[in-house]
């Protein structure tokens, strides 16, 4: 399974209790003050057009 390219944390919470802690170093974070089970499609789509945006910088990281 290859590693997550965004971690999305709900409820406004900034910890990540070292949850996938290695898998999620080169991945980008999405925090939301929306609450799990509120959380939808349209929510999902905004904090991808947030990562993955036109001012978003693009990086290049070499994976082993």
């Amino acid at each position: 399974m290859p590693d997550p390219d965004l971690l999305i944390r709900t409820a406004g919470e900034m910890r990540f209790s070292n949850y996938l802690l290695w898998q999620v170093s080169y991945a980008e974070f999405y925090v939301t003050d929306v609450c799990w089970p509120e959380f939808r499609e349209p929510e999902l789509a905004r904090g991808d057009s947030r990562v993955r945006g036109p001012q978003s910088q693009v990086r290049r990281v070499e994976r082993e």
